[in-house]
């Protein structure tokens, strides 16, 4: 028989250059979630952490769950799980899983990553990042997260010739207007017009600079209970897919994300149209259109009426990245699934002052990995304490 699990806290550090460590950024994010559940670490009974673990950065370290034990002072079972870009929702489903076992009633999952110093240049970052793709053929070629992208985009683009770049940029558009609003954002405060998106130059053709997302540092953390509260995890599923999209029968659709998702919406028992809003991968522009696809909100090729009619603003029927997404508040990779449940539940306690959804009764954190390799869809619901 399933467990009801319930969120107790969360906490997150805004996106941008910190000054600390790795663990020393995960112990922030661990905090500030305890000062919000009110808890202690004495409290905890397992932590599951995220990280990748760069080979080319500077802290020189590979043991990151005993790292924390270390900072943390504990003994409690610390795993560690890299699973690229949906790390943090991978951990998140895990936590999840060892709470369904009587030895564990409130666990931790945590995102962490460090990306922007002085030792981890842009060259660097792109050598780590080529490893998340197929070693013999897209390695070999330089096809990196752009790159994968911007082929996915063409054929696309290609196939549904009534979608158009222009479509693309108003998703970028969105989600700036709606990073400027949110504190934790990068782009908080900085004003990213229609036309600065359309007019910045080419990345990987079709795409443009602000179709994409930025590396940056960051940590998030979501503590789980069994004990009742305010806001109740419906549904969690994690999928994978094969790692190149070449491999795939179909690069315009992510079977990952239908796969998850379709599998949360059972577990819930609701339909797509039931969510309330969204927190949504966007890597890159093209990838949240296809996954409006690939979500079930429309047919194939009709994820551009979405943003043209406004259905995914802030102040529209299914909000998607009220807090500017990875696109705008800033993708620190392997915290971005838990950044993304941070949103969710600020929103559900109505903490987000100007970009305070109205309607917050059911959430959805949709967390890709790589380019459509790993998928997680964790649902929350509002259910009062």
């Amino acid at each position: 028989m399933k467990t009801d699990i319930f969120v107790k806290g969360v906490g997150a550090l805004p996106s941008k250059p910190h000054d600390k460590p790795s663990h020393l950024l995960a112990y922030d994010a661990i905090l500030r979630c305890l000062e919000d559940a009110d808890m202690s670490m004495n409290d905890v009974d397992a932590i599951v952490v995220s990280n990748l673990e760069w080979f080319y950065s500077s802290e020189k370290q590979r043991h990151m769950a005993s790292q924390l034990s270390s900072t943390l002072k504990t003994h409690i079972p610390i795993i560690r799980l890299p699973l690229a870009c949906s790390g943090g929702g991978a951990a998140l489903w895990t936590a999840n899983r060892l709470l369904q076992n009587d030895n564990f009633n409130n666990v931790i999952a945590l995102g962490v990553e460090k990306l922007m110093e002085s030792t981890f240049n842009s060259e660097k970052i792109l050598d780590e990042f080529m490893m998340a793709f197929e070693p013999r053929w897209e390695q070999s070629e330089g096809i990196i997260a752009p790159c994968s992208s911007a082929l996915v985009a063409d054929a696309y683009l290609r196939k549904f010739p009534d979608t158009t770049m222009d479509d693309l940029a108003l998703i970028a558009f969105k989600n700036h207007s709606n990073g400027f609003l949110n504190p934790y954002s990068a782009f908080y405060k900085k004003k990213v017009t229609l036309e600065d998106i359309k007019n910045s130059p080419i990345i990987c053709s079709p795409l443009r600079r602000y179709d994409c997302s930025f590396s940056c540092d960051g940590a998030a953390a979501c503590l789980l209970t069994k004990d009742k509260t305010d806001i109740k995890l419906i549904a969690s599923s994690l999928t994978s897919d094969s790692l190149a999209v070449f491999e795939r029968p179909n690069p315009t659709q992510w079977d990952a994300t239908v796969v998850a998702s379709k599998e949360a919406y059972k577990e819930a028992g609701l339909e797509p149209w039931d969510i309330d809003f969204i927190e949504i991968h966007d890597a890159f522009t093209i990838v949240e259109l296809i996954s409006y696809e690939d979500l079930g909100l429309v047919k194939k090729g009709e994820g551009a009426k979405l943003i043209r009619d406004g259905t995914v603003n802030i102040d529209g029927k299914l909000p998607m990245n009220a807090s500017g997404g990875l696109k705008a508040k800033g993708h620190p990779v392997s915290a971005t699934g838990l950044n993304q449940v941070f949103e969710i539940v600020k929103q559900m306690r109505g903490l987000c002052d100007d970009r305070q959804l109205s309607k917050v009764n059911i959430g959805l954190a949709h967390n890709i990995g790589g380019a459509g390799g790993n998928v997680t869809c964790n649902i929350f619901k509002k259910v009062g304490g």
